[in-house]
């Protein structure tokens, strides 16, 4: 196994652990040495592993001390670059698959406008609604260039993090983003996926997401029902 994959494989493993409880915040991360012995690694390894989950910001290093953990967002976490499988408890959340991947020619991008090499690549567009203990909470449709991207339709998306899939699988960390906001009424399709009475108020957010692979933005669409969970994070 590679170095790469190595700091890779403590990397995830930790993120894990921030992501499911096992380092809440406050806690400080395992020590270098027994990190090192752990997973039988050199301390140069943990120190990548370490310094990717500071950049981040899952944990606070502190020269000379341990990592402390900030913790991950709680809520829906709609609006935070962890994402909202990993900001909500696994095991309330639930989707359900409305189109799975395929490709699309594309113009526009949820009114974000698209440089000409997203155009020619097309996309690849999926929808899904994402629930809370059986209720659903929002609706979201997604738009990703389909440009190195092989066999991502085969990727499982159902009760999976899209920015996990996308860091895990293709090496995309999301970085940051721009998201436009709307308060809009509930349409047929809202009333049937989000279970919510005509012209109900429902919110709608345009977002485009940056990456850490040049030139690669995701586009998302989403309508949320907000009446029970607020929307936190950072972004």
């Amino acid at each position: 196994m590679g170095e790469l994959a190595k700091y890779k494989r403590i990397y995830e493993a930790l993120r894990e652990g921030i992501a499911d409880g096992t380092y809440a915040q406050g806690d400080v991360l395992p020590s270098e040495s027994s990190l090192c012995e752990r997973y039988g690694v050199a301390h140069l390894t943990v120190r990548k592993a370490v310094g990717m989950l500071s950049k981040d910001g899952l944990i606070v290093c502190r020269q000379g001390r341990r990592s402390v953990v900030k913790g991950a967002p709680r809520g829906i976490g709609i609006l935070s670059i962890i994402g909202t499988t990993s900001a909500l408890s696994r095991e309330g959340l639930s989707t359900r698959i409305i189109c799975r991947p395929e490709w699309r020619e594309w113009s526009e991008a949820f009114s974000f406008p698209l440089e000409e090499y997203e155009r020619e690549a097309g996309c690849i567009y999926f929808e899904r609604v994402r629930m809370i203990d059986g209720a659903p909470v929002f609706f979201d449709i997604t738009m990703l260039p389909d440009i190195n991207l092989p066999r991502f339709a085969e990727c499982e998306l159902e009760d999976r993090s899209l920015f996990d899939t996308l860091r895990v699988r293709y090496g995309i960390v999301v970085t940051g983003g721009t998201q436009q906001f709307f308060a809009i009424r509930a349409d047929r399709r809202m009333q049937d996926y989000l279970m919510v009475n005509a012209g109900n108020p429902v919110l709608q957010l345009n977002r485009r997401i940056d990456t850490s692979r040049a030139g690669f933005r995701i586009y998302s669409r989403l309508f949320c029902v907000t009446q029970k969970y607020g929307l936190v994070g950072t972004f």
